[in-house]
C-alpha cells in the first residue's frame, strides 16, 4: 500500500498492509472459504474447524477461540483475517503487539456480510470483489416469501440453545420468511428448555446439521406433534459462497419439513 490512510476493518481499527496481499490466514470457517474461492494460493493457513472447500489443504493454527499463535506467526501472512463473534479480542491484541495484521470483521446480518465482504476483499485484501459475492447479493435481493412462520432454531441441545436477537442467522432466517419467536430475547444464543419451546407454539421447528448435528434420528424426537425442518448448518450460519446456493437450498428443505 501506498500514500493515504490506512483503511480501518468493521470495528474502526486502521490495518496497514503492502496490497494486493499475498499470504492470508483466517480464523473465520466463512471467511476461510470465501478467500479459498476466490483466490486458493493466498490462503497460508485456517483453523481445524475450516471444513469447506472439502479438499482444503493447507496448515492448521487450531481452533477459532485458541489458535495456536507462534504456529500462526511462523506462517509469515500478510494479514489475519478475524471475525468479532468467533475470534476473541485478547488474541487479536497479541496478533497485533507482534506486528502481525489483523482485519477484523462484524457480521450480524445479511446486508452487513455482503458489504463486509466487499471491504475485505478490496480494502483490506486490494483484491477485486469476486463474482460470487453478486451472485449471492442477487440471490438474496428479492423480499421474503408468505405466508411468514412462527420458528425456533436450535442450535444445541443439552442444554439446549437457541438463535435469540441480533444475530445472522437470525436476519437469514426473516429472509426465508421465518419469524424466530426468540428474536427478542435479550440474549443472541440463550439456553432454553423443550417445555419452553412447546410453550410459545412455533409453526415449525428448525434443526441445522451444525454446530450440533441434529439428524432424524437426534432431534425430532423432543417436538411429538411439531412440524421439524432439517436443514443443512453451512447454508443456515455460514457468510460466504455457500450464501449464492443458501436460499434455494434452505427454501427446499423447509418445504419438506414433517
Amino acid at each position: 500500500m501506498t500514500g493515504g490512510e490506512p483503511p480501518l476493518d468493521d470495528l474502526g481499527h486502521p490495518v496497514s498492509v503492502n496490497r494486493p496481499v499475498r499470504r492470508v490466514v483466517s480464523l473465520v470457517p466463512s471467511l476461510t472459504e470465501s478467500i479459498a474461492a476466490t483466490r486458493p494460493e493466498a490462503l497460508a493457513g485456517a483453523t481445524i474447524w475450516c471444513a469447506h472447500p472439502a479438499e482444503l489443504d493447507v496448515p492448521r493454527v487450531r481452533g477459532t477461540k485458541n489458535p495456536d499463535l507462534a504456529g500462526l506467526a511462523a506462517l509469515a501472512p500478510d494479514l489475519v483475517l478475524a471475525n468479532q463473534e468467533e475470534n476473541r479480542r485478547i488474541d487479536v491484541e497479541r496478533l497485533r503487539a507482534a506486528g502481525i495484521p489483523v482485519w477484523v470483521t462484524v457480521i450480524r446480518t445479511l446486508d452487513e456480510a455482503f458489504a463486509s465482504l466487499r471491504r475485505m476483499f478490496t480494502d483490506a485484501l486490494g483484491w477485486p470483489e469476486p463474482p460470487w459475492l453478486a451472485q449471492a447479493a442477487r440471490e438474496w435481493r428479492d423480499p421474503a416469501p408468505a405466508p411468514r412462520l412462527r420458528a425456533v432454531i436450535p442450535i444445541w441441545r443439552d442444554p439446549w440453545m437457541v438463535v435469540g436477537s441480533a444475530t445472522f442467522t437470525g436476519d437469514l432466517a426473516a429472509r426465508l420468511g421465518l419469524d424466530n419467536v426468540y428474536g427478542d430475547h435479550p440474549e443472541r444464543y440463550p439456553h432454553v428448555d423443550v417445555e419452553d419451546i412447546a410453550a410459545r407454539r412455533p409453526d415449525v421447528i428448525v434443526l441445522p446439521d451444525e454446530p450440533y448435528a441434529f439428524t432424524p434420528a437426534d432431534g425430532p424426537e423432543m417436538f411429538p406433534g411439531r412440524r421439524v425442518a432439517l436443514v443443512e448448518g453451512r447454508s443456515l450460519t455460514w457468510y460466504g459462497p455457500s450464501l449464492v446456493t443458501a436460499r434455494q437450498l434452505l427454501t427446499s428443505q423447509l418445504s419438506h419439513a414433517r
